[in-house]
């Protein structure tokens, strides 16, 4: 990663090609201020930019991955600035990251702290995780998207009740419903290590193919099924064109183990 330094998280590369973003605000159980947001989309750029990283891991802590948005920093804004300075919306462009993303979730994910997790392209979760978004009991809705990427994820009733009571589901509730990728075995930084492990995997692949199922998942959400239908087949005949296509077949046909140059 780079040399920047941050003051609201941390950036790591424990495997040649995994970057590790930790959110590190612990007395605030990780609590998404807007400043945090800003350094979170500056690593995540970096670390998109970087030809040698091909997965990205984001964590919290054990306590709290994110406990939500910052309450403190939201209680006294107005309508008109909110809205004139289109508050909360930066919080989307991770979602133009093109390199993978891996959620490690331990402790509270709540209000912010959901919606970040399902912004990212997989989620793994501890036994201690507890997914919500309780906006509604401090007198307001989620704004950064909980209500739109839960009802895609787990459908109309069990968002409405989510979002109506702000009841916590536990992490086999989230899992049972589709939430979370699948559950990690209870320890100190299991999950973590897992998430990176997936992250390695993932590296193993070609830069350009992984990029590319990222793009076409992502475009099932927007489009309907003939259109999403045509749209991956389109960029599936575009791989034709990339050295590495070449490459994983000609290694297949030859029952050797590819070499992707990511090109």
């Amino acid at each position: 990663m780079s040399t920047t330094e941050y003051n609201y998280i941390l950036t790591s590369r424990p495997e040649p090609a995994v970057a590790l973003i930790t959110l590190n605000r612990p007395k605030a159980l990780n609590a998404l201020c807007s400043p945090l947001f800003a350094e979170l989309n500056q690593a995540l750029r970096e670390a998109d930019a970087d030809s040698s990283v091909s997965a990205i891991v984001l964590t919290g802590s054990g306590r709290a991955f994110a406990a939500g948005a910052d309450i403190k920093e939201m209680k006294d804004i107005q309508f008109a600035d909110a809205y004139k300075n289109r508050f909360l919306e930066d919080w989307a462009d991770m979602t133009r990251i093109r390199k993978p993303i891996i959620a490690a979730v331990s402790g509270y994910a709540l209000g912010g702290g959901c919606e970040l997790a399902l912004m990212c392209d997989i989620i793994l979760a501890s036994p201690t995780a507890k997914f919500g978004q309780p906006e509604i009991n401090i007198g307001t809705i989620p704004g950064g998207g909980g209500s739109q990427r839960l009802a895609k994820i787990i459908g109309k009733s069990r968002t409405m009740e989510m979002c109506l009571t702000g009841r916590m589901i536990s992490a086999q509730e989230a899992s049972d419903w589709g939430i979370v990728s699948r559950l990690v075995k209870e320890g100190e930084g299991e999950v973590v290590k897992e998430a990176i492990a997936v992250g390695k995997e993932i590296a193993s692949k070609s830069q350009i193919h992984a990029q590319a199922v990222k793009e076409v998942v992502n475009a099932a959400y927007d489009l309907n099924l003939t259109e999403g239908l045509k749209f991956e087949r389109r960029i599936f005949h575009s791989m034709f064109a990339t050295k590495d296509q070449k490459e994983g077949m000609s290694a297949f046909a030859q029952k050797r183990t590819p070499n992707f140059t990511n090109e």
